[in-house]
């Protein structure tokens, strides 16, 4: 099963009774290891947990750091890029050039850096005192 494969099939675990925009991704790692996640929202909206998050979080909770690869997927009319928030926890775990291919449920799909899509991020070198 490729990585999109896998986003797809978390996907349809999404809890999205509110925007009715489901969204399932799925992280390799250095080891190999796959992890995945979907959007989560609530009755608060529009506090929620995005796919991206919920995966990062698995791959922390199992003692992984490092991301590899990215696949991110959603029924729109156009790949959908994972929203600012998740590109800067993307960059925390994942080197610039780490790929992120984003897909629709129609098969198109976009393959962009961590770079491409967080250029300038900010990162742990910021927080160095001079």
């Amino acid at each position: 099963m490729t990585l999109v494969d896998q986003a797809r099939a978390v996907r349809e675990n999404a809890h999205a009774p509110y925007s009715n925009f489901k969204v399932g991704a799925a992280i390799r790692t250095a080891s190999g290891a796959v992890f995945t996640g979907c959007n989560v929202e609530n009755v608060a909206y529009p506090e929620g947990t995005c796919a991206e998050a919920g995966a990062i979080a698995a791959m922390c909770a199992a003692g992984e750091r490092e991301i590899v690869e990215v696949a991110v997927i959603a029924d729109s009319p156009t790949p959908v890029p994972p929203c600012g928030g998740c590109r800067q926890k993307l960059a925390e775990f994942a080197g610039s050039q780490v790929p992120v291919l984003m897909a629709t449920t129609e098969g198109a799909d976009l393959t962009l850096t961590v770079g491409e899509l967080l250029p300038g991020a900010f990162g742990a070198g910021h927080m160095e005192k001079s």
